[in-house]
C-alpha cells in the first residue's frame, strides 16, 4: 500500500459547498496536522452518534485512533472534514478492501465508508453533501463501490445512503445493515443532486432577502454617507425586522442614529440583545471590510451586503484581496452579495426591505430583477417605475465574486411571489448551470437577459469566469434554446418584462391590428412581418373614433378565433381649433381596460403617439396587486423574516384556484386561453410618483391597472388586467414577438423530443479506436486525426465520407480518375484555397482522362505548383445543396452542434444555427429550418426540395459521437452535399483530446476563488 509521503496532498478536492438550509461549509482532505481539531471534533459528538459509528460504547480516540484517521495516502485510504470557521463538524472516510473485506490496494474497486456529522449540525445536509463527494474522489481512484455497515437504529444514516439515488444493494447481517453502493452516476441521482442543490441555494438566497434582523455597518455619526443613506431606504420601506446601526468610532453616550439603535461591533448586538444579526450591510472602506467580515462571522452572521468598492474592478491587488473576502466569508459560513454591490430589495408585505442605495423602493409586483451594475440597476428600477411594473425583489450584485444570477434563478424558480426574471448580466460564471437553471425555470415562469459586454471578447474587472472559445452569437442561440428570451438593450429588456408581468402568452403569431392613424396601423403591420408576426389587415376606426368605438373594436377582436393578439394605435383627437382634445387619454384608457374586462384573455398592447392624457392614464397605477388568496396547498402569500421557502410551493400560482395547472396562470400562459379573468375597470387611481433617475426606455410609456394600486387580486384590479404602453409600433411588436416565441417554446418544451438510437452504431468500437489512437498522441493538446483515421471513426457511427485519392501529377490523377469511374471532380486542398470555389480551385464533371489531365494542366498553370495545391480526385456525387455540419466542445458552454450552408455568403452574414448536445430529433429539425438560408433546402424558386430526412440524421449521428465520447472534441464535415435523395459528405476533419472536465456532473460545489 502507499505511505502518505507517495501523494501530493489533493488541492482539486477542496471545495467550498452550500447546505441545505443555506450556510456554506467548506471541504477538504483530512491531514497528519489535524489530529488536535480532530479530537476537539469529536469531544462535541454525542454519545449515541459516537455508538452508530462505532457499534459500541466509544467514549474518546485513542492516540492509535487519532493517527489512524488523520494519515491517508489519498488512494486506499481517504478522509474529508467539512469545517465551518476552521472548526471540523463533520468527517467521512474510505478505506480500499478486497473481496473478503480486508484492507487492499488496486486494483480492488471497493471501499468501506463511515460517515461521523456532529450532533449541532445533524439536518443540515451535511452527510449527504460528504456522499457525494467522497463518491468523487472514490470514482477517481479507482473505487466502484461502497460498502457501509449501519446499525437498524440508524435511520438518518441509512436515509443518507438510500436517498442518494445511487444504484444500491441492501441486506441485514449479524444485528446490522449491510449496504452497498455502486458509485456510477445514474439518472436518478444526478436529479437528486440537482434538487439538493436547488433546494439549498435558494435557501440561502432567502435568508439575504428576507433577514430577522440588519445591521448597517459603516453608518456615519454626521448625516451623509453611504452607510447613513442605507439606514434611511431601510427605515423608509418599512422594513419589519430589527435594525441596528454599527460605528466602531461611536462616542459614549452615543446609543442611536436616526432613531436606530447603535453599536460599536456586532459582537456588542449580540451580548447586549442575546439575539444574532442575519444579514449585514457593509458600508466601510475595502481596507476594513476583513475584521468586519471576522466580527460578523464570530457572532452568527449569515449573510453580507458588501458595497464597498477597492475590489477586482480595480486591478490585480483588488482582485486578490476580492478573493480573500470570498474566502473569509465562506470560512464562516456567509454568502456575500458583492462587493461593489448596489444592495438589494425585497418588497413582500411581511419583509419590506431595501438594503440598497436606491432613495425609493419599488412598488411591490411579481417580476425578479437582477442587475451586475449599480449603474444599470438605477435605470431598470425608474424605467419599470414609470412603466406601472412592480418588483418581488431586486439585486443589484456588483462584482457578484460569490451570490450570482444562477443562485438567484434557483429562488425564483420556486418563488410563488415572483412570475417573471429580469436579468441583466455581464458575463455568466457558469454558463452550462445557467443553461440548465434557465431551462427549468423558464418552463414555469418567463426569463429574460439582456448581456452587456457582448463584444469586448472578455469579461467586465472584477467577474471572475471561464474562458469561452466560441462567439457570442453561439452561446446567446444555446440561451434560446434553452427558453430564455434574449433582447439587446436595456430598454428591450423593460418593453419584455412590462409586457410579460401584465399579460398572457399569446397562443399563436397572428396579431390583430386596429387604432384611429391608418399610417400607424401600417407601420405596425410591418414591424409584425419583419418579426416573423402574421399581422392581419390593420382595421382603420379612422380619426373620428371615439373610445366606445376602441372599446368595441378591441372586444370584437379579443372575441375572434383568428387572432392571437391585439395592438391598438391611438393618436391624439384634434378639436375645431386645432388643439388636442383634454381628458380623452383617460377615457380611453377606461375604454380599452373595459374591452378586455369581458373579452377572452389575449396579450393586448398599446402604441401611442403623443397622446399625453392616455399616457398619464396608463401610468396611473404603478404598483402591482398583491398576490391573490387563492393559492395551492402550502403556497405562503407573504414569508415573513426567517420564513422557510420550503414552505412555499414551488410553482404554485397566486392568482388561480388550488389544483390549477400553474402553467395557466396569467403572465406565463402558453395557449392564451382561459387564463385568470379580466374583471370589471373600476376608476383608477391618481398619478404614479415619478422614480428617480432617467429610465431604460421609459418615461415615454406606461401600463394601464383596472383599479387603485395595491388592492385586490390581479384577476379583479392588478397585474393580470394591466395595459402596456409603448411610444413606437416597433418596440411593442418586437416585445410582441418575444413573447410568441417564448409560448411557442413552452408548447415545445412540453414534448421535448427524443434522442434516436441507431443499430448501426459502433460505440464501443469507436471507443476503442479513440483510444489508440489518443494514446498514439499523448499530451493534453490532442490531435487532429488524419484524414483515413478520420473516416474510420465516423464509420463506427455511420457517417460514410467520400473518398478521396491524392493527385501529386497528371499521371497520378488520371490513375485516380480511372479507380474511382468517371465522371470525377478534381480540386485543389490546400489551406488558402479550401473550400474556396470562388478561386477556381475545383473542376466538376470530369468525365475522361483528357479532360482530367486538361482540368489538371489548367490549374497548376493558374494557381501553383502540385506540391503547392495539393491536388485531389473524387468521385461525382448527385448535385444538390452544400451544407456545414460541425461539432465543438467548449469549456464553457459544453457540447454544441451547428449548421449552415456552405459558401462565403453564409459566413459572412454568420448564419449558421446551433444548438446543445445530445440534440432531438425536434432540435436537428429546427436546426436546419432556423438559418435564414433555408429556403434553399426546400424548393426555393421552383428547384427540387432536398432530402432534409437524411440531414438530421446525419446531425444526430454527430451529436451522438460527441456525447457517447468526450475525447470528440472537435467534428467538421464539410461539404455535405444534400441532394433530392440522399446526402453526400465530401470532407471530414476530426479532433481528439482528453475530455475535459465536466463540472456540471461532479459534486456540488460553490465557484472557487
Amino acid at each position: 500500500m502507499q505511505t502518505p509521503s507517495d501523494h501530493a496532498y489533493p488541492d482539486h478536492w477542496e471545495a467550498d459547498v452550500v447546505l441545505r438550509d443555506g450556510g456554506t461549509a467548506h471541504i477538504r482532505p483530512i491531514t497528519t496536522e489535524d489530529a488536535e481539531r480532530l479530537v476537539s471534533f469529536y469531544e462535541q459528538v454525542s454519545d449515541e452518534s459516537k455508538y452508530y459509528r462505532f457499534f459500541a460504547p466509544y467514549p474518546r480516540l485513542s492516540a492509535k485512533d487519532v493517527h489512524r484517521f488523520t494519515h491517508h495516502d489519498y488512494v486506499d485510504r481517504v478522509g474529508l472534514a467539512v469545517t465551518v470557521g476552521g472548526e471540523f463538524i463533520a468527517t467521512v472516510r474510505y478505506d480500499r478492501i478486497n473481496a473478503d473485506g480486508m484492507p487492499a490496494s488496486a486494483p480492488a474497486d471497493e471501499a468501506e465508508v463511515a460517515f461521523l456529522v456532529q450532533d449541532a449540525h445533524q439536518g443540515r445536509g451535511v452527510a449527504s453533501t460528504l456522499l457525494e463527494h467522497i463518491a468523487a474522489v472514490a470514482r477517481e481512484r479507482g473505487i466502484r463501490r461502497f460498502a457501509a455497515e449501519v446499525l437498524p437504529a440508524n435511520n438518518k444514516m441509512i436515509k443518507v445512503f438510500t436517498d442518494a439515488g445511487y444504484t444500491q444493494r441492501r441486506s441485514f447481517e449479524e444485528g446490522s445493515v449491510h449496504l452497498t453502493l455502486d458509485l456510477e452516476p445514474t439518472a436518478r441521482s444526478l436529479a437528486v443532486q440537482r434538487a439538493r442543490e436547488q433546494r439549498a441555494e435558494a435557501r440561502s438566497v432567502q435568508r439575504l432577502l428576507a433577514p430577522r434582523s440588519v445591521a448597517v455597518i459603516g453608518a456615519g455619526r454626521a448625516p451623509g454617507g453611504v452607510g447613513r443613506a442605507v439606514l434611511r431606504n431601510l427605515l423608509d420601506a418599512g422594513y419589519t425586522g430589527r435594525t441596528y446601526a454599527v460605528n466602531r468610532s461611536l462616542v459614549l453616550d452615543m446609543h442611536e442614529i436616526d432613531g436606530v439603535p447603535a453599536h460599536r461591533s456586532v459582537g456588542e448586538i449580540v451580548a447586549e440583545t442575546g439575539e444574532p444579526v442575519d444579514l449585514a450591510v457593509v458600508a466601510v472602506p475595502a481596507e476594513r471590510v476583513p475584521d468586519v467580515v471576522a466580527d460578523c462571522g464570530e457572532h452568527g452572521v449569515q449573510g453580507l451586503v458588501v458595497l464597498a468598492a477597492g475590489y477586482a474592478e480595480s486591478g490585480p491587488e483588488g482582485l486578490e484581496r476580492q478573493r480573500e473576502l470570498v474566502r473569509q466569508a465562506r470560512s464562516y459560513g456567509m454568502r456575500i452579495i458583492g462587493p461593489n454591490a448596489f444592495g438589494i430589495i425585497n418588497t413582500a408585505n411581511g419583509v419590506r426591505l431595501n438594503a440598497s442605495l436606491a432613495p425609493e423602493s419599488p412598488a411591490r409586483g411579481r417580476t425578479g430583477l437582477f442587475t451586475q451594475s449599480g449603474a444599470i440597476g438605477i435605470a431598470l428600477l425608474s424605467g419599470l417605475h414609470r412603466r406601472g411594473t412592480g418588483l418581488s425583489s431586486f439585486i443589484s450584485a456588483g462584482n457578484r465574486a460569490d451570490v450570482s444570477g444562477n443562485d438567484f434563478l434557483q429562488y425564483w424558480y420556486e418563488d410563488a411571489d415572483t412570475d417573471v426574471v429580469l436579468l441583466y448580466l455581464e458575463s455568466i460564471g457558469n454558463p452550462r448551470k445557467f443553461t440548465r437553471l434557465a431551462r427549468r425555470t423558464a418552463a414555469v415562469k418567463p426569463v429574460v437577459v439582456v448581456k452587456g459586454a457582448r463584444h469586448s471578447g472578455s469579461a467586465p474587472p472584477g467577474h471572475a469566469v471561464p474562458t469561452t472559445r466560441v462567439p457570442y452569437a453561439t452561446v446567446s442561440e444555446v440561451l434560446r434554446q434553452a427558453g430564455v428570451i434574449r433582447v439587446d438593450t436595456v430598454t428591450e429588456l423593460v418593453d419584455a418584462g412590462a409586457l410579460l408581468a401584465s399579460q398572457p402568452l399569446p397562443a399563436g403569431p397572428r396579431v390583430a391590428i386596429l387604432g384611429n392613424s391608418e399610417s400607424l396601423g401600417l407601420l405596425t403591420y410591418d414591424a409584425c412581418l419583419t418579426e416573423g408576426l402574421r399581422p392581419l389587415r390593420p382595421r382603420d376606426l379612422t380619426t373620428a373614433a371615439t373610445p366606445d368605438d376602441f372599446c368595441d373594436a378591441l372586444a370584437g377582436a379579443l372575441r375572434d378565433d383568428a387572432c392571437d393578439a391585439v395592438v391598438v394605435n391611438a393618436i391624439p383627437w384634434v378639436g375645431e381649433n386645432g388643439a388636442t382634445e383634454s381628458g380623452d387619454g383617460e377615457v380611453l384608457a377606461a375604454a380599452l381596460r373595459a374591452a378586455t374586462a369581458s373579452a377572452p384573455a389575449k396579450p393586448v398592447l398599446v402604441v401611442h403617439v403623443e397622446l399625453g392624457g392616455l399616457a398619464d392614464a396608463l401610468a396611473a397605477a404603478s404598483s402591482s396587486a398583491p398576490a391573490s388568496p387563492h393559492r395551492g396547498p402550502g403556497a405562503a402569500a407573504d414569508p415573513g423574516p426567517g420564513a422557510d421557502p420550503g414552505a412555499t410551493a414551488a410553482n404554485a400560482s397566486p392568482d388561480l384556484a388550488p389544483g390549477t395547472d400553474p402553467g395557466l396562470r396569467a403572465g406565463n400562459r402558453a395557449d392564451g386561453t382561459g387564463a385568470a379573468g379580466r374583471g370589471p375597470a373600476p376608476g383608477l387611481g391618481g398619478p404614479a410618483a415619478r422614480g428617480p433617475g432617467s429610465a431604460a426606455g421609459a418615461g415615454t410609456g406606461a401600463t394601464a391597472t383596472a383599479g387603485p394600486p395595491g388592492e385586490g387580486p390581479p384577476a379583479a384590479r392588478g397585474e393580470a388586467a394591466r395595459i402596456p404602453a409603448y411610444p413606437a409600433a416597433e418596440r411593442a411588436v418586437r416585445a410582441l414577438a418575444e413573447a410568441v416565441r417564448y409560448a411557442q417554446w413552452r408548447r415545445d418544451a412540453a414534448e421535448p423530443g427524443r434522442v434516436p438510437e441507431y443499430d448501426d452504431i459502433d460505440e464501443g468500437g469507436a471507443a476503442e479506436l479513440i483510444r489508440g489512437l489518443l494514446g498514439a498522441a499523448p499530451g493534453e493538446r490532442g490531435v487532429t486525426l488524419p484524414e483515413n483515421d478520420a473516416r474510420r471513426l465516423l464509420e463506427r457511427y455511420g457517417i460514410t465520407v467520400l473518398p478521396t485519392l491524392p493527385a501529386p501529377d497528371a499521371d497520378a490523377a488520371a490513375a485516380a480518375s480511372a479507380r474511382l469511374g468517371y465522371p470525377v471532380a478534381l480540386k485543389t486542398t490546400a489551406p488558402h484555397l479550401r473550400h474556396r470555389p470562388d478561386l477556381g480551385g475545383v473542376r466538376l464533371d470530369l468525365a475522361d482522362e483528357r479532360q482530367v489531365r486538361q482540368a489538371y494542366a489548367e490549374l497548376t498553370e493558374s494557381l501553383g505548383k502540385p506540391e503547392e495545391l495539393q491536388p485531389v480526385v473524387q468521385s461525382m456525387v448527385p448535385r444538390g445543396v452544400d451544407t456545414v455540419v460541425r461539432a465543438a466542445i467548449d469549456p464553457a458552454v459544453g457540447a454544441v452542434l451547428s449548421f449552415g450552408l456552405a459558401g462565403p455568403a453564409t459566413e459572412l452574414l454568420g448564419d449558421t444555427a446551433h444548438r446543445l448536445v445530445p440534440a432531438t430529433d425536434r432540435d436537428a429539425a429546427q436546426l436546419i429550418r432556423s438559418v435564414r438560408t433555408a429556403p434553399l433546402l426546400f424548393g426555393w424558386r421552383g428547384s427540387a426540395p432536398v432530402d432534409t430526412a437524411a440531414l438530421e440524421e446525419l446531425l444526430l449521428r454527430v451529436s451522438r459521437l460527441v456525447d457517447d465520447h468526450p475525447e470528440v472534441v472537435g467534428v467538421g464535415l464539410e461539404p455535405v452535399v444534400v441532394a433530392p435523395h440522399g446526402l453526400s459528405v465530401l470532407g471530414a476533419s476530426v479532433r481528439l483530446a482528453p475530455p475535459p472536465p465536466r463540472t456540471d456532473l461532479g459534486p456540488r460545489t460553490l465557484p472557487s476563488y
